[in-house]
């Protein structure tokens, strides 16, 4: 694309035509305020606080919307513009109760900077002359009308980010209203609490209840890290004060999701009641005592010495890092030959050598396959990007059961043995995408491998690091009956496991888990394991991407990361595997490639 040439407050700037006067104006270092607009979504110029002077045009026009010309002169901060700007302000604030002293967004408000920006310290107009509900039916989220400042940033969120469309206006004039669905109280609605709406919400209109009024942004460190409640990898960025999580907010510059989260990413991880399990246990004189590192690993190394490994049974949760699933198959498969290692969860089928598809295509998909997968159950984020490519005119077609989350939103819903029709889809289209999961059937997934080469195929894992741990050897299968079981849960409830329930009353039984079960309860060896926020380490995604997870608060002090535990086991055992994790880090990637 050609670069024009225009002139912004006496700067000389090069900007891409078709760019917005806006988005040259930052790219050039230059700051013009804005309220309505924001990064991730479509400009509409709704809130009018980026208006600029354009030499030659009568009146003032929207940044955000205005496109650059060659030869343009543009000025942002003129006298007349400041006007304009102090004016809106006074509107917005004149609108709706703006009382800052009471808001829990007072320190991070939008509309707060700008006020302090152009010096708005007193009201022009007649302020709170009506009162707006507040609607706390939501179980995460609080819908505060009284801040509300009509920008819409929030039902573009829920439309264009999100697409579930829960979110809308309703009422005209200054008696308009953000209402969800068909005006319903908002926990009774289709929201689908993926938090998109509180995120991006410029003042305290909408908000996460668990964190009002724990710390300002500006008060709290952030951690850039990566969410490990499935298999795609969304960034994320984690919010602490004080040593304490205070909340998970989608990173915007996040490859796989663009600062979209679902419930599972960023409510779940917070609301968890599980007692945690912080030091090491040892089974005595039949009952779990406290024990130290040293006693625990001694005595798990001592049973292992003396058994057969035959005899000896894996389980492993996926969510557990790439370092730990190296570690763990290493120790177990290659240097004990134990051969009855497993997985938790299930595993999609390998059609091919490498997936020849990525996330980022199902945006351009004009036919999208779903086969044996349900992405709003395993993978929400991506039936977001699903959703979406259907709001522009993609063709979904399901091919599973009635049940699947996606198949109201599907053009046709065939069963797995009429994969053949949507193999026609397939073929007549220009862009085909066929994304496919455990549930795929052994003649699907044949008939999937005869997609043309114009079509982008990808696996969507179910679980968590799916993909690490069945390139670590971790998709064989299980069977309980071992006289010596070690079973990593990690973070995952295996309580609902059958299989687990009579094993572990013959065998010796080591869990690695982060919290108390019924499976520590009857182990006879427990090692604490640190959780999401406190380990670190790499996660590969369903796609095969390799990202960083990073430790945002300390564990505590006697529960370890899962790759640590390992190591100290391998060392335990006098097996040589890595003592750091760096080293770690870098033998399980040469492992992955």
């Amino acid at each position: 694309m050609e670069n024009v040439t225009l002139t912004i407050n006496g700067q000389k700037v090069s900007a891409p035509a078709g760019s917005t006067v806006l988005k040259a104006a930052r790219q050039a270092g230059i700051d013009i305020p804005t309220l309505c607009n924001h990064p991730a979504l479509a400009p509409v110029g709704i809130c009018r606080m980026c208006l600029v002077e354009v030499k030659g045009m009568p009146t003032f026009q929207p940044a955000c919307t205005f496109l650059v010309n060659e030869g343009m002169e543009i000025q942002t901060e003129s006298p007349p513009l400041v006007e304009a700007r102090k004016f809106v302000l006074d509107m917005l604030f004149s609108e709706r109760n703006h009382f800052c002293m009471y808001c829990e967004m007072s320190g991070d408000c939008e509309l707060q900077s700008l006020g302090y920006r152009y010096g708005i310290d007193h009201w022009i107009y007649p302020t709170y002359t009506k009162r707006f509900p507040i609607d706390s039916s939501h179980k995460q989220l609080e819908m505060e009308h009284n801040r509300c400042v009509l920008c819409w940033r929030c039902v573009r969120s829920c439309a264009e980010l999100t697409a579930n469309h829960t979110l809308d206006l309703r009422k005209r004039g200054i008696d308009s209203m953000i209402h969800a669905d068909s005006h319903v109280p908002f926990g009774e609605s289709s929201c689908i609490s993926c938090g998109g709406c509180a995120q991006i919400c410029p003042t305290g209109a909408i908000f996460g209840k668990r964190s009002a009024f724990m710390g300002r942004g500006k008060q709290a460190e952030h951690v850039k890290s990566t969410c490990s409640r499935c298999s795609l990898g969304c960034g994320v960025e984690i919010y602490i004060r004080g040593g304490n999580v205070l909340r998970l907010e989608g990173d915007w510059d996040g490859p796989v999701n663009g600062g979209r989260l679902c419930q599972k990413g960023r409510f779940d991880p917070l609301n968890e009641t599980r007692p945690r399990v912080t030091q090491p246990l040892l089974r005595r004189n039949g009952k779990m005592a406290p024990a130290s590192w040293d006693e625990a690993l001694q005595s798990v190394a001592a049973h292992l010495g003396n058994i057969s490994a035959a005899e000896i049974g894996v389980l492993t949760s996926s969510g557990l890092t790439n370092e730990a699933l190296y570690l763990l198959g290493k120790l177990f498969r290659q240097e004990l030959r134990a051969a009855n290692v497993g997985l938790g969860n299930k595993t999609a089928p390998k059609l091919m050598d490498k997936p020849r598809g990525t996330l980022a295509d199902i945006a351009t998909g004009d036919v999208i396959l779903v086969v044996g997968a349900d992405p709003v159950k395993d993978q929400p984020v991506a039936s977001f990007l699903i959703k979406r490519a259907v709001d522009k005119g993609a063709r979904l077609i399901v091919v599973d059961g009635p049940e699947n989350g996606l198949a109201p939103f599907a053009h046709q819903r065939l069963e797995m043995d009429q994969i053949g029709n949507a193999l026609e889809f397939a073929e007549r289209a220009e862009h085909p995408v066929a994304l496919y999961g455990a549930g795929l059937s052994q003649k699907a997934g044949e008939a999937l491998k005869k997609l043309p080469a114009k079509a982008a195929v990808l696996p969507l894992e179910p679980g968590a690091n799916t993909r690490a741990a069945a390139a670590f050897g971790f998709n064989n299968g299980f069977k309980p009956a071992a006289k010596f079981l070690f079973l990593l849960p990690g973070e995952e409830n295996w309580d609902g496991r059958e299989d687990l329930k009579k094993a572990g009353e013959k065998a010796f039984t080591v869990v690695q888990a982060s919290f108390e079960s019924s499976l520590t309860a009857k182990a006879d060896v427990v090692l604490p394991m640190a959780i999401w926020s406190e380990r670190e380490g790499t996660l590969t995604n369903t796609e095969g991407r390799v990202q960083k997870a990073n430790p945002a608060v300390k564990p505590p002090a006697e529960t370890k990361p899962d790759w640590e535990i390992l190591s100290l086991l391998a060392h335990r055992l006098g097996k040589k595997l890595g003592a750091s994790l760096d080293e770690v880090s870098a033998r399980a990637a040469q492992e992955l490639k």
